[in-house]
């Protein structure tokens, strides 16, 4: 076959389709196709690929930011329908070759080998497989940093204390929950259908904050607002990390969260997986049958030059963040979300723009005190922290 794509979640299944409907014989392999997605996905509202039907999104909300003080984001939060956003992009895999499978490597260029020994060959073979990244077998060399939350779907008359109707609250970073030590926020918005989901979440620690901490500190917030969950009410558990390398694996192309297209400061990928499905498919179908410049192609076209500038930069702002003394990073995003509208989304956003990035840094760095400028710039010319588990926050 011409493409064969390892992982059959989102970012899996729309380059599969995109790549099928160029005329690439296509293939999809994961452990269980028809498992339901259970994850919560939202974007911005400008971010929302446009031929992605107006009916995947399940609610649309005015964000705002509660760092020392509140902030209007100035942009609309999507939340999508997430079974329909799966029978959308499976109905798109009209001629793909869907195979049930677990994957256990990659043993030889264009080559992916199925426990119980099938194997299947490919001339471009992509490995989208999340943060498993099964294709990708090279030993971690140090703890990832990962973003940790825990939730509860309430309904929105219960969320009522927190959020109006036509709202999301994006990050609050009050101490409401009344612990002490490595700071959290509480996330909310809406599901649509009359549900909120609250979510107590620890943007990026190394190792992950356990969600045994979250749940009490969520349950202990919510208590202080007057809302009490049902003992039946659904959760929601998150786990992945943020600092992942590039995937370097020989022969394969990397993408979506095994990329890693996370966002180091949000942890959203989708938004960047939907756009990119159909140029990485358009590159390979540009190059077939030569295979080395398919691959080439296909790895630059995830991978350019801006793009890796920039996820460094946000990279060096992960270590930032990282070793800032719990006490500051209220005050930090304080700063950050009063910077000027362009800069907010520019970095939020623009995975490639590396000047904007920079402008939107300087412009940060300009705006600090001192203390502020110092946890800023020393993460950059030190090795990165190798565990939160230690006191290591000094300036």
């Amino acid at each position: 076959m011409d493409v064969l794509v390892v992982g059959g979640g989102p970012a899996g299944t729309a380059l599969a389709g995109a790549c099928g409907r160029l005329g690439l014989a296509t293939g999809l392999v994961d452990v269980n196709p028809s498992r339901p997605w259970t994850a919560t996905y939202g974007m911005w509202s400008r971010e929302l690929p446009g031929d992605l039907p107006a009916d995947l999104v399940a609610a649309r909300a005015a964000g705002r930011v509660t760092a020392v003080t509140e902030h209007d984001l100035g942009w609309e939060y999507a939340v999508l329908d997430v079974p329909a956003l799966q029978r959308h992009l499976v109905d798109g895999l009209a001629g793909v070759t869907v195979h049930a499978g677990r994957v256990v490597g990659s043993p030889e260029p264009g080559t992916v080998a199925l426990a119980g020994g099938t194997r299947l060959r490919a001339s471009v073979v992509v490995d989208a497989g999340g943060q498993a990244r099964p294709l990708d077998t090279r030993p971690q060399r140090r703890t990832r940093a990962a973003q940790t939350a825990y939730g509860v779907f309430v309904d929105e008359e219960a969320a009522a204390p927190l959020i109006g109707p036509g709202e999301a609250l994006f990050m609050d970073w009050r101490q409401d929950h009344g612990d002490t030590g490595w700071p959290t926020f509480l996330y909310v918005v809406p599901m649509g259908g009359g549900r909120v989901l609250l979510e107590e979440t620890s943007l990026a620690r190394r190792p992950g904050l356990p969600l045994s901490t979250l749940r009490r500190r969520l349950y202990a917030r919510l208590a202080r607002h007057g809302i009490i969950p049902p003992e039946d009410a659904p959760t929601e558990k998150v786990a992945f990390p943020v600092d992942q390398p590039r995937h370097r694996a020989p022969g394969v192309v990397g993408f979506g969260a095994a990329a890693p297209l996370i966002h180091p400061a949000t942890g959203f990928s989708l938004a960047a997986s939907l756009r990119l499905a159909p140029q990485i498919a358009a590159a390979v179908a540009a190059h077939l049958p030569d295979r080395d410049r398919a691959l080439a192609e296909a790895r630059n076209t995830v991978w350019p030059l801006p793009a890796r500038v920039v996820h460094h930069v946000r990279r060096v702002g992960l270590e930032a963040l990282l070793r800032m003394p719990p006490a500051d990073v209220p005050g930090f995003f304080e700063q950050f979300f009063a910077l000027p509208e362009s800069h907010r989304w520019t970095y939020l956003t623009a995975r490639d723009d590396v000047r904007g990035t920079v402008d939107a840094m300087t412009c940060l760095f300009r705006a600090s005190n001192s203390r502020l400028r110092g946890l800023l710039v020393k993460p950059a010319l030190l090795p990165p922290l190798q565990t939160n588990d230690r006191v290591t926050t000094r300036v």
